[in-house]
């Protein structure tokens, strides 16, 4: 049986990973953020909520839309002067849930899968102004945008926060309110980190690659041995040696020390002193055509 192989599109000139320095730098800032989420809804829903940072990567908005339920809140984000919006999203009964513990609810019953009303949409809004003034704090240059809520959408198919092919840098989140655990991501449009993280953490340019690697293993160590000419002896000689055996070498007496390196041959030394260490004195050096 044959096994079909599946191949995927990639566009070397838009590149669909993250640099490991920008995502630690992300990594980072998302942290800082969930941290301050966590306390915010703390404050408002009045039980312990956590927020914990999962994943961070970076990935086309198609892709995202996808990745998600078809049924959600979905949270979009004007960004000032860009065309692609931010999206905070999370399942619509969390949000109800937080609602309910804003109203004065001190239970955690399980709750519908709808769109809000205009009272809990007013509150959602409420919320995320919130969530937003701690995302800027967070990100800190990376985001200095002004960044308001606009919309809130319940189908991630249908909800266009942005063009099928551009990029999004994605953070994946657990949301512990109470004792009810939801996940949640939040988009930011790659257009508008990528460029400050090159400031922020510069990654260098791999044009002169060769050169570095060149230059990085001259200064690797290596073993250098000075040596006599190699003799040759049979196992049995081996197992028969005993103290005071005398072995034969063809090195000659007036014949200068081979300088090896891994087994080859580089030049030729003649013995010498250095203060109380011996030393070596180079006689000759091997060619390499090499």
């Amino acid at each position: 049986m044959v096994r079909e192989r599946s191949v995927s599109v990639y566009d070397f000139r838009r590149p669909a990973t993250l640099a490991r320095e920008h995502s630690r730098v992300l990594e980072l800032a998302f942290e800082t953020y969930a941290r301050q989420w966590g306390t915010q809804l703390t404050a408002k829903v009045r039980v312990k909520s956590v927020v914990r940072l999962d994943d961070v990567f970076m990935q086309s908005y198609d892709e995202y839309a996808a990745s998600l339920p078809a049924v959600t809140a979905m949270v979009l984000c004007a960004v000032e002067g860009s065309d692609a919006k931010l999206v905070v999203q999370f399942p619509s009964p969390s949000a109800l849930g937080w609602v309910n513990r804003m109203l004065g609810a001190t239970s955690d019953s399980p709750m519908p899968d709808r769109k809000f009303t205009q009272i809990e949409q007013a509150l959602v809004r409420g919320l995320m102004d919130e969530a937003l003034e701690d995302l800027s704090y967070s990100l800190g240059p990376l985001l200095s945008e002004a960044v308001r809520v606009d919309t809130i959408q319940y189908n991630s198919q249908f909800a266009q926060a942005a063009a099928p092919g551009d990029l999004m840098i994605v953070a994946v989140f657990t949301m512990t309110v109470g004792d009810v655990s939801a996940p949640a991501t939040l988009a930011v449009p790659a257009s508008i980190l990528l460029a400050r993280l090159k400031k922020v953490n510069q990654t260098e340019s791999r044009g002169d690659a060769p050169a570095r690697i060149g230059e990085q293993l001259e200064q690797v160590p290596v073993e250098l041995s000075v040596r006599l000419s190699t003799s040759f002896v049979t196992p049995s000689q081996v197992l028969g040696l005993s103290v005071g055996d005398v072995l034969p070498l063809p090195h000659l007496e007036n014949r200068p020390f081979d300088v090896t390196l891994d087994g080859t041959r580089l030049a030729t030394a003649a013995p010498a002193r250095n203060g109380s260490r011996a030393a070596a004195v180079i006689v000759t050096i091997e060619e390499s055509h090499r």
